[in-house]
């Protein structure tokens, strides 16, 4: 069965589940279509609170799967906002080193895209770009601290 027929077909959990973007639609039908248990949203990981203990501010990555024990957060955004991101998952992995997080970047999630059909790659990527395949076996992915982003500098 395709992604399209499973689509078709109305009884996949992407389909019963509200996102806040498309890519996190897009990604959940893909660990539908390869058996991948997931739970979207589940847990929100206080990072900082006010003087009463109030949460002052907190991450709540879009995925978590069960069977790898992992967190995943699908970043697709504009960098200061990939800047900010990065911030809180450095933050978390501080106050919670047992949880593993994983950022699939805008290129990660592109490939991925590209690799199992659900893009062409001429719509996925910028001309001239090449894609490296993803593994989809999240045990191979090392659950590592996000890389800093490179500083550019102005002419």
């Amino acid at each position: 069965m395709t992604l399209t027929e499973l689509e078709d077909a109305g009884t996949q959990p992407h389909e019963r589940t509200r996102f806040a973007h498309n890519s996190e639609r897009q990604f959940a039908k893909l660990l539908d279509f390869y058996g991948i248990a997931w739970e979207y949203e589940p847990r929100t990981f206080v990072l900082e609170t006010d003087r009463e203990g109030n949460p002052a501010q907190a991450f709540s990555p879009d995925f978590y799967l069960p069977a790898y024990d992992l967190f995943i957060e699908i970043t697709t955004l504009n960098q200061k906002l990939v800047t900010k991101k990065n911030r809180k998952v450095r933050r978390l992995r501080e106050l919670y080193p047992d949880v593993k997080v994983k950022i699939f970047y805008q290129r990660d999630y592109q490939a991925l895209l590209v690799k199992y059909g659900l893009e062409p790659p001429s719509q996925a990527m910028p001309a001239g770009e090449t894609v490296e395949p993803l593994p989809l076996r999240f045990d191979d992915v090392e659950a590592q601290p996000a890389p800093r982003p490179r500083r550019r500098r102005l002419a």
